[in-house]
Formats: C-alpha cells, sequence, structure tokens
C-alpha cells in the first residue's frame, strides 16, 4: 500500500492530499529513507512523521484496505510522539 494512502486510513492525517504534500516536503520517512507519496510499506515498516512542530514514530503491525473505525488502533504501534526542536 502506498504511504500517503496508509497515513490516511490509519488516521495519522486527515486526508491523503496533505500526506502526499509532506512526503514531497521530505517530512516522511521508511525505515530510516526519505519516501515519496508512492512508496510502497508493509507490516513491520517503522513510519516516521514530522509535522510543523511534531514528530511521530510508528511500527506498522497490520494493513487493511478499509478498516473499521474500531480496526484502526491495530494498524499502528506508536514508538514515539514528541514535540520536534528544528
Amino acid at each position: 500500500m502506498r504511504i500517503d494512502k496508509f497515513l490516511k486510513i490509519s488516521r495519522v492525517l486527515k486526508k491523503r492530499s496533505v500526506a502526499k504534500k509532506l512526503a514531497d516536503y521530505e517530512k516522511v520517512t521508511i525505515n530510516g529513507k526519505l519516501a515519496k507519496p508512492s512508496s510502497l510499506v508493509k507490516i513491520g515498516d517503522v513510519v516516521s512523521v514530522t509535522f510543523g512542530e511534531k514528530a511521530l514514530t510508528f511500527k506498522i503491525k497490520l494493513i487493511l484496505t478499509h478498516p473499521r473505525k474500531e480496526e484502526v488502533d491495530q494498524l499502528i504501534e506508536i514508538m514515539d510522539a514528541s514535540l520536534s526542536l528544528e
């Protein structure tokens, strides 16, 4: 699944267009490498997203194409959520 779509369905970001822009501005990494909006993710990947002063790092536990609201919590495991001092 594409990273921009995964960020939207996992509800990390509200819109896919925002996820695409963050990736275009080099604010998204997958396993420590810069990600393009079309970069593919798989179970076990570690994703970092920086937006504004916040940074979020999480591990992908499950990939579902159309998760229900109750299933969203099962998709990712948050590893670090912090304020960025850049």
